[in-house]
């Protein structure tokens, strides 16, 4: 894989426990809150190279189809990023799993055919740099998909992701934030917001803070 010049530290991020604890809930989320259904839907239709951003544990890479020349999937934290190359192994398409954070990736500008960000906007530690990032490496008219949680519900759902995000939610889950706005972000980014829907994760159950998901697609703009 081509690498920029200025690597990042192979452990830029490390959340060993929190990592153990996520590799094993989410690995039963996939079909009890189904988020095995939203990954399809997700990546469906992708086609040519494709760049992953926070490919965690690699569920998302039994979904990528036939049409996928190559993923190159991104992870920071040193226990996802084995468990994503164990699952590269066993995808039906070309998988490459590489050490790297959002906001500096070691890759080639405008390589990529598409990109893919999937409940990772809300750990990143710089927003607006990571989507600056992920610009440069789409090429013009290249397509991002994203499937991340944030901010919803009314006004004391609002006022607890609030308290979360200053208080205790980001120590123990990974620097994770819930109160964000993934939508927002990408267009004060520079995306080209395409269609995209609101839903609820766990689609059946108790509504949490982490519940407000936007699913859908942006693209880079063909004149930057």
């Amino acid at each position: 894989m081509p690498l920029r010049s200025g690597k990042v530290p192979r452990d830029a991020v490390r959340h060993p426990l929190f990592a153990r604890c996520y590799a094993r809930v989410s690995v039963t989320a996939e079909t009890r809150m189904g988020l095995g259904r939203v990954r399809e839907r997700l990546l469906g239709g992708l086609s040519g190279r494709v760049i992953e951003i926070g490919a965690g544990n690699g569920l998302n890479f039994a979904h990528y189809p036939g049409t996928v020349a190559e993923v190159v999937a991104i992870e920071p934290e040193r226990r996802l990023r084995q468990l994503a190359v164990e699952a590269a192994l066993r995808a039906d398409v070309p998988v490459d799993v590489a050490p790297g954070v959002a906001e500096a990736l070691p890759v080639k500008s405008e390589g990529f055919d598409a990109a893919v960000v999937s409940l990772v906007l809300c750990s990143v530690r710089d927003v607006p740099r990571a989507l600056g990032e992920l610009r440069r490496v789409l090429r013009p008219g290249g397509e991002l998909r994203f499937f991340e949680h944030g901010r919803g519900g009314g006004r004391a759902m609002a006022g607890t992701q609030h308290v979360l995000d200053r208080t205790v939610w980001p120590l123990v889950s990974g620097g994770c934030h819930v109160s964000r706005d993934p939508v927002r972000a990408l267009r004060e980014a520079g995306f080209e917001l395409g269609p995209y829907r609101r839903l609820l994760m766990p689609e059946q159950g108790p509504v949490l803070p982490t519940s407000y998901c936007a699913l859908g697609t942006a693209w880079r703009p063909t004149d930057t």
